[in-house]
């Protein structure tokens, strides 16, 4: 069992203007097996913490806490972080030019592990995972992210969450940019991992079609740099029919 814990986090991005604060005060609690759907408008924040979880440079923590099993998550750097069982699925996954896919899941997983993987197994252990995800075997010898549809973007995101086997994972709009077909595909794959693997996921999306194949256990409606309201799934059923509305400034 692994806990997430965010008490009264403050941050703060710099802009032309001076400091602004973005976050106002979150607080939340993620278990193993558990999936938090955070959701709200344009704006709000839910981007700001799920980077600021992960050590983004962008943005300043100036008050709270966060830790994972008891350990301060914010005086880590962002590979301690990694390795210490947080995993952020970004909602714009960048390129890396000249870096295959097979041959930066293999680095990425021995510095989780401590050890590179024995080929044999690790061979076998991509291949059944990009099988499940109806990836292509040819996909390994792509350039990370080169070129990739936002499918198969969002498809790899996902391979590298099953294979790294974090404790906590964050999924940023993981839905974006998704057809039909590639939100269903997906969306399997994450409860795969939440199933084999005991995962906590802290799920941020506008809207709730990922919910009908994501089952949260706990929705939280972000507004204003905070949570404001707090519920079960029926909570997204009730943003579905009346949005964001009640909870923006008159």
């Amino acid at each position: 069992m692994s806990t997430l814990i965010i008490k009264d986090l403050h941050v703060s991005v710099t802009t032309e203007e001076g400091s602004k604060e973005i976050l106002k005060g979150v607080d939340l609690t993620i278990n193993s097996g558990e999936t938090h759907a955070i959701m709200g408008p344009n704006g709000s924040g839910k981007s700001t913490l799920a980077y600021s979880i992960a050590g983004h440079p962008k943005y300043t923590i100036t008050s709270g806490t966060v830790t994972l099993d008891g350990v301060d998550v914010l005086a880590m750097t962002v590979d301690e972080r990694a390795k210490a069982g947080l995993f952020l699925a970004m909602q714009y996954p960048v390129e890396v030019p000249g870096v295959s896919v097979s041959n930066f899941l293999r680095t990425a997983v021995t510095a989780i592990r401590g050890e590179a993987p024995k080929v044999r197994t690790w061979v076998g252990e991509v291949k059944t995972a990009m099988s499940e995800l109806s990836m292509d075997p040819a996909f390994a010898d792509r350039n990370v992210n080169e070129g990739f549809s936002g499918g198969e973007k969002k498809r790899h995101e996902i391979l590298q969450m099953e294979l790294l086997k974090p404790k906590i994972a964050i999924l940023d709009e993981t839905d974006s940019g998704l057809d039909v077909d590639a939100l269903r595909i997906v969306s399997e794959g994450v409860n795969r991992v939440k199933s084999n693997q005991d995962l906590g996921i802290m799920l941020i999306t506008h809207y709730t079609r990922i919910l009908r194949y994501i089952k949260p256990d706990f929705v939280h409606v972000f507004a204003g740099g905070r949570i404001v309201e707090e519920g079960g799934p029926e909570l997204a059923d009730k943003l579905e029919e009346n949005g964001y509305a009640e909870y923006l400034p008159a």
